[in-house]
Protein backbone atom coordinates (compact mmCIF):
# COMPACT_ATOMS: atom_id res chain seq x y z
CA UNK A 1 0.00 0.00 0.00
CA UNK A 2 2.95 2.56 1.20
CA UNK A 3 4.54 1.37 -2.80
CA UNK A 4 1.46 2.69 -4.28
CA UNK A 5 0.74 5.82 -2.46
CA UNK A 6 4.42 7.03 -3.42
CA UNK A 7 4.10 5.71 -7.14
CA UNK A 8 0.76 8.16 -6.97
CA UNK A 9 2.48 11.01 -5.62
CA UNK A 10 5.03 10.44 -8.02
CA UNK A 11 3.32 10.98 -11.36
CA UNK A 12 1.28 13.69 -9.58
CA UNK A 13 4.26 15.56 -8.97
CA UNK A 14 6.15 14.86 -12.90
CA UNK A 15 3.07 14.59 -14.51
CA UNK A 16 3.00 18.56 -14.45
CA UNK A 17 6.81 18.92 -15.64
CA UNK A 18 5.90 17.94 -19.05
CA UNK A 19 2.88 20.02 -19.74
CA UNK A 20 2.33 22.39 -22.26
CA UNK A 21 1.85 25.97 -20.65
CA UNK A 22 -1.83 27.98 -21.50
CA UNK A 23 -0.17 31.45 -23.00
CA UNK A 24 -2.28 34.26 -23.59
CA UNK A 25 -2.03 37.61 -25.15
CA UNK A 26 -2.25 39.39 -22.36
CA UNK A 27 1.47 37.49 -21.41
CA UNK A 28 2.84 38.42 -24.73
CA UNK A 29 1.66 41.66 -24.54
CA UNK A 30 4.63 42.33 -21.56
CA UNK A 31 7.04 43.57 -24.19
CA UNK A 32 8.83 46.59 -24.44
CA UNK A 33 10.10 48.20 -27.84
CA UNK A 34 13.00 50.00 -28.43
CA UNK A 35 13.87 51.43 -32.29
CA UNK A 36 17.01 49.51 -33.50
CA UNK A 37 19.04 50.55 -37.07
CA UNK A 38 19.37 47.52 -39.53
CA UNK A 39 22.04 49.11 -41.91
CA UNK A 40 20.70 45.85 -44.69
CA UNK A 41 17.21 47.90 -44.65
CA UNK A 42 18.81 51.11 -43.85
CA UNK A 43 15.76 51.75 -41.52
CA UNK A 44 14.84 51.41 -38.00
CA UNK A 45 12.76 48.36 -36.56
CA UNK A 46 11.33 47.93 -33.28
CA UNK A 47 13.26 45.68 -31.46
CA UNK A 48 11.53 43.76 -28.25
CA UNK A 49 12.70 43.29 -25.07
CA UNK A 50 10.86 40.12 -23.90
CA UNK A 51 9.32 39.89 -19.88
CA UNK A 52 11.15 37.41 -17.84
CA UNK A 53 8.09 35.51 -17.43
CA UNK A 54 8.35 35.23 -21.04
CA UNK A 55 11.75 34.56 -21.61
CA UNK A 56 11.49 31.64 -18.97
CA UNK A 57 9.27 30.11 -21.55
CA UNK A 58 11.62 30.07 -24.34
CA UNK A 59 12.33 26.56 -25.73
CA UNK A 60 9.10 25.09 -23.53
CA UNK A 61 5.68 23.89 -25.63
CA UNK A 62 3.12 26.15 -24.88
CA UNK A 63 -0.77 26.20 -25.99
CA UNK A 64 -2.68 29.82 -27.15
CA UNK A 65 -5.58 30.43 -29.36
CA UNK A 66 -6.03 32.52 -31.98
CA UNK A 67 -7.44 33.46 -35.31
CA UNK A 68 -5.51 31.77 -37.76
CA UNK A 69 -3.90 34.00 -40.97
CA UNK A 70 -2.75 32.81 -44.14
CA UNK A 71 -0.96 35.40 -45.86
CA UNK A 72 1.32 33.22 -48.24
CA UNK A 73 -0.42 31.26 -51.11
CA UNK A 74 2.22 28.94 -50.70
CA UNK A 75 1.72 28.47 -47.08
CA UNK A 76 5.09 29.47 -45.97
CA UNK A 77 3.90 32.44 -43.49
CA UNK A 78 1.20 31.23 -41.55
CA UNK A 79 0.23 33.49 -38.55
CA UNK A 80 -1.87 33.15 -35.42
CA UNK A 81 -3.24 36.45 -34.33
CA UNK A 82 -4.88 38.00 -31.65
CA UNK A 83 -7.56 39.64 -33.72
CA UNK A 84 -9.11 38.35 -37.14
CA UNK A 85 -7.21 39.48 -40.50
CA UNK A 86 -9.63 42.72 -41.33
CA UNK A 87 -8.16 44.29 -37.83
CA UNK A 88 -4.77 42.23 -37.23
CA UNK A 89 -1.46 43.62 -36.50
CA UNK A 90 -1.03 43.97 -40.53
CA UNK A 91 -4.38 46.48 -40.58
CA UNK A 92 -2.56 48.62 -37.49
CA UNK A 93 -5.11 47.26 -34.91
CA UNK A 94 -2.30 46.31 -32.22
CA UNK A 95 1.83 45.80 -32.64
CA UNK A 96 3.99 42.82 -32.90
CA UNK A 97 3.02 41.09 -29.64
CA UNK A 98 -0.49 40.48 -31.27
CA UNK A 99 0.70 38.15 -34.16
CA UNK A 100 3.13 34.87 -33.70
CA UNK A 101 4.39 32.65 -36.69
CA UNK A 102 3.43 29.56 -36.28
CA UNK A 103 5.69 26.79 -37.97
CA UNK A 104 4.04 23.22 -38.73
CA UNK A 105 5.54 19.94 -40.99
CA UNK A 106 3.44 20.21 -43.50
CA UNK A 107 0.05 23.05 -43.80
CA UNK A 108 -2.79 22.76 -41.91
CA UNK A 109 -5.99 22.76 -43.19
CA UNK A 110 -7.62 26.07 -41.46
CA UNK A 111 -8.71 28.93 -43.22
CA UNK A 112 -8.16 32.33 -42.92
CA UNK A 113 -9.96 33.69 -39.20
CA UNK A 114 -10.16 30.32 -38.25
CA UNK A 115 -10.28 29.99 -34.61
CA UNK A 116 -7.62 27.07 -33.33
CA UNK A 117 -5.86 26.17 -30.68
CA UNK A 118 -2.14 25.90 -31.28
CA UNK A 119 0.67 23.67 -29.28
CA UNK A 120 4.03 24.47 -30.67
CA UNK A 121 7.55 25.04 -28.82
CA UNK A 122 7.94 29.21 -28.26
CA UNK A 123 11.11 30.80 -29.67
CA UNK A 124 11.78 34.31 -28.75
CA UNK A 125 13.53 36.61 -31.83
CA UNK A 126 15.23 39.18 -31.35
CA UNK A 127 16.36 40.55 -33.91
CA UNK A 128 15.94 38.63 -37.36
CA UNK A 129 13.66 41.07 -39.09
CA UNK A 130 12.49 38.49 -41.71
CA UNK A 131 10.28 36.80 -38.56
CA UNK A 132 7.95 37.82 -35.85
CA UNK A 133 9.39 38.59 -32.15
CA UNK A 134 7.48 35.42 -31.16
CA UNK A 135 7.33 31.93 -33.08
CA UNK A 136 5.73 28.52 -32.16
CA UNK A 137 7.95 25.45 -33.60
CA UNK A 138 6.42 22.08 -34.36
CA UNK A 139 3.39 22.94 -34.38
CA UNK A 140 -0.17 20.95 -33.73
CA UNK A 141 -3.23 22.57 -33.63
CA UNK A 142 -6.83 22.34 -34.40
CA UNK A 143 -10.59 24.32 -35.18
CA UNK A 144 -12.09 25.64 -32.28
CA UNK A 145 -15.39 26.91 -34.23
Amino acid sequence: MKNRILCLLFMLTTGGLFAQVDLTWEDLAKISYTEKYFAAYDSNFLYPEFSKEITNLEGKEVTIAGYFLDMDPNGQLLILSKNPLASCFFCGNGGPETAIEIQFDSKPDFQTDDIVLITGKLKLNKDDIEHFNYILTDCSGFKLK
